[in-house]
């Protein structure tokens, strides 16, 4: 059913917005000038908002579940169509202890500070995991979310961008394609997901070249413990430089010169009210949160790559301004912090303020695409810019004459 289901949004995403084409002759002068400007500008809010959607139709995407393992097929679907090279999946088991680690933390105990996630401050509201089925308001997306994950055997998804000239030397580019809470995992994290194809779609076109190997990777089992993320680590930190076969010029798994997480990209509403509510519009101050750990044992680097995404949102970002901050801390980048320096992309900090209660729909049925309007989405799409413009910069990215 989903498979189906799948092949029939994807013909009607891609049929509805226009592929990224060969540029016309006037875009000649402003490549050469500078070329990633113009990758940047290759973004666009109504398809971002098309892709979050097309992840919409499989409800929260539970691990474990039919919904989760068709959206992994839709979403290697939707890579293969925009060109995407090197495309493979991670197999891994998953079996949950009996003792689960809580998915958000207790605002009483601050669990998030201890790991080097910030100290709360201001008013801040209860945050949790609805699992309750009868708090989702619409019995169809009610039904849809109504299979229970099971333990196994599960898939996530990547591909990867070769580098001209140091194809073994790579930046990991992520987001997790998992959510629970019997919404649609809007924001948690289909725009994160989203905004990761959406960079795929534009490095995958045919006149982009970059020097360095770029990989996208959409997690799996991440509001489990980043397991997904960290069975990629398990298997393959190891293999990194590696050329094989030996003489060919390919390196299967490069060697990791960065890793940039995205984890809730759209609602930025400022702190709660007193009596717990939420401004209904994004506040005009918004930014985009870029985070590194202060205590990992590649800070130093993280904080840099930290600056070089602030550094490329002044210069390709179109409304929204960059905050940098040392509290990264429970998302897919934990996994690679002490070998690799690794940042995440959010729209608040993680600890202190979306475990504090900034973001009312986080694991909520309420975080539907439904919810957002074009000023949240367009938060998104500056960060999309923001890791673009950094990323198309670091790995040398330049267009074809």
């Amino acid at each position: 059913m989903f498979r189906n289901t799948a092949a029939i949004v994807l013909v009607i995403v891609l049929a509805s917005i226009p592929a990224t084409s060969v540029p016309a002759a006037g875009e000649t002068a402003a490549m050469q000038a500078d070329p990633i400007r113009t990758l940047v500008e290759r973004l666009d809010l109504q398809r971002y908002k098309a892709t979050i959607k097309g992840l919409t139709q499989f409800g929260d995407r539970r691990q474990g579940t039919d919904r989760n393992r068709a959206a992994v097929d839709w979403i290697e679907a939707q890579l293969k169509s925009y060109g995407c090279s090197n495309i493979a999946r991670i197999k891994y088991t998953y079996f949950p202890s009996e003792a689960k680690r809580p998915s958000g933390p207790p605002i009483a105990q601050n669990a998030d500070a201890a790991a080097g996630g910030g100290r709360y401050r201001g008013t801040r509201t209860h945050t949790g995991v609805n699992v309750d089925p009868m708090l989702q308001p619409d019995p169809k997306l009610r039904a849809l979310n109504s299979q229970p994950t099971e333990p196994g055997a599960r898939e996530e998804v990547y591909c990867t961008k070769i580098g001209a000239t140091h194809p073994d030397e790579m930046y990991i580019v992520g987001a997790h394609m998992d959510g629970h809470g019997w919404g649609e995992a809007a924001n948690d994290d289909g725009s994160g997901t989203a905004l990761v194809m959406e960079l795929a779609r534009i490095m995958s076109a045919p006149d982009v070249k970059t020097e360095r190997s770029i990989r996208f990777a959409l997690w799996n089992n991440e509001e489990t413990g980043l397991n997904g993320a960290r069975a990629y680590v398990d298997q393959r930190a190891a293999l990194q430089g590696r050329e094989e076969p030996a003489g060919s010029g390919r390196y299967p798994e490069p060697r990791w010169l960065g890793m940039i997480q995205h984890d809730m990209m759209l609602f930025d509403h400022g702190m709660p009210r007193a009596d717990g509510s939420m401004p209904a519009e994004q506040r005009p101050e918004a930014d985009v949160n870029i985070e590194f750990q202060s205590l990992a044992k590649a800070a130093e680097g993280a904080q840099k790559l930290a600056w070089a995404l602030y550094t490329a949102n002044e210069a390709y970002a179109t409304d929204y301004p960059a905050a940098v901050g040392p509290h990264m801390t429970n998302t897919d980048s934990t996994p690679f912090m002490d070998l690799v320096p690794a940042i995440s992309v959010r729209e608040n900090e993680r600890g202190r303020e979306i475990g504090a209660g900034w973001d009312p729909q986080w694991h909520q049925p309420s975080d539907i695409y439904a919810t957002y309007n074009d000023a949240d989405f367009r938060l998104g799409l500056n960060a999309a810019q923001t890791t673009l413009g950094a990323v198309g910069r670091l790995a040398g990215a330049a267009l074809a004459r």
